[in-house]
């Protein structure tokens, strides 16, 4: 069984090996994210020939500011390379180019769950469900492999159902070894809640709307952050050291500056103020 255990480098999205399918498969409404509609299946009118972005530079002052928070966690290149195997939606058939798009957002909800476990195999207090851990990985990995028309027929909600029950678990055996009161604010509507220097360590934040919270200074340290909402919350100077279960798109989406502390996952958003 290979060892995965922190290894994230396939879960990242690499443009270079992917048809530009977010640019396509999606669909997304004119609003404050995005400056125009656009429908499942058709191209993004930015989207060039080499499947590049032609406005990757100017995204934000362009009105697509939710293209600029969305990751694929690596699908898009694992679609486009491994169960299509290179072949190119663009001049196919139109039954092949909506199987891909089909395709796509479940390998993206598989690999947002291999991000996952894959950290989950990296925290210490997670060690006694290791073996747990490993075969749920390869579990999920291996249906990521299965042929188009296998993929497009899962039952994803049932598979992330399973896996999530591992990572609660996980999450409490994380949270326990975190000292002071734990606070369970799991799915709590915390939209432009004042959390100012907010002591949150080992808090359980799962599925938290965060969405515009003022969350300068506190203390995030061993927090469970799956799930939880962060658009527009203002992290600047807090510390998440040490919290689990972040992704890039959360961080993308949320507020921060030079003195907001992350955990390794993750990298620092170059559109964050006094960042360059």
């Amino acid at each position: 069984m290979r060892d995965h255990r922190g290894d994230l480098t396939e879960l990242r999205g690499d443009c270079g090996n992917c048809f530009g399918l977010c640019c396509v498969a999606l669909p997304f409404a004119a609003s404050a994210d995005f400056a125009l509609d656009k429908p499942a299946g058709r191209p993004c009118p930015n989207l060039r020939g080499d499947h590049r972005c032609g406005i990757h530079e100017r995204l934000r002052g362009t009105g697509f500011t939710g293209c600029t928070v969305y990751d694929c966690f690596g699908a898009g290149q694992k679609v486009s390379q491994v169960v299509f195997g290179g072949e190119d939606w663009r001049g196919g058939s139109p039954e092949h180019s909506r199987r891909m798009f089909d395709v796509f957002p479940v390998v993206r909800q598989l690999h947002e769950l291999l991000w996952y476990l894959t950290e989950a195999l990296t925290l210490p207090a997670a060690r006694p469900l290791r073996a747990e851990l490993d075969r749920a990985r390869e579990r999920t990995e291996a249906l990521t492999r299965r042929t188009a028309e296998e993929i497009a027929a899962l039952d994803v909600a049932a598979h992330r159902q399973e896996v999530n029950v591992l990572l609660l678990r996980t999450s409490e055996l994380a949270r326990a070894g975190v000292r002071g009161r734990k606070k369970d604010r799991r799915g709590a509507d915390l939209m432009g809640a004042r959390l100012k220097g907010a002591d949150l360590r080992g808090a359980n934040l799962r599925g938290a709307w965060l969405i515009a919270a003022d969350l300068t200074g506190a203390d995030l340290r061993g927090a469970d952050l799956i799930g939880a909402d962060l658009r527009d919350a203002d992290l600047t100077d807090a510390d998440l050291t040490g919290a689990f279960f972040l992704t890039q798109p959360q961080v993308n989406a949320a507020r921060g500056g030079p003195g907001t502390r992350l955990p390794g996952s993750v990298t620092r958003p170059a559109h964050w103020t006094g960042v360059s």
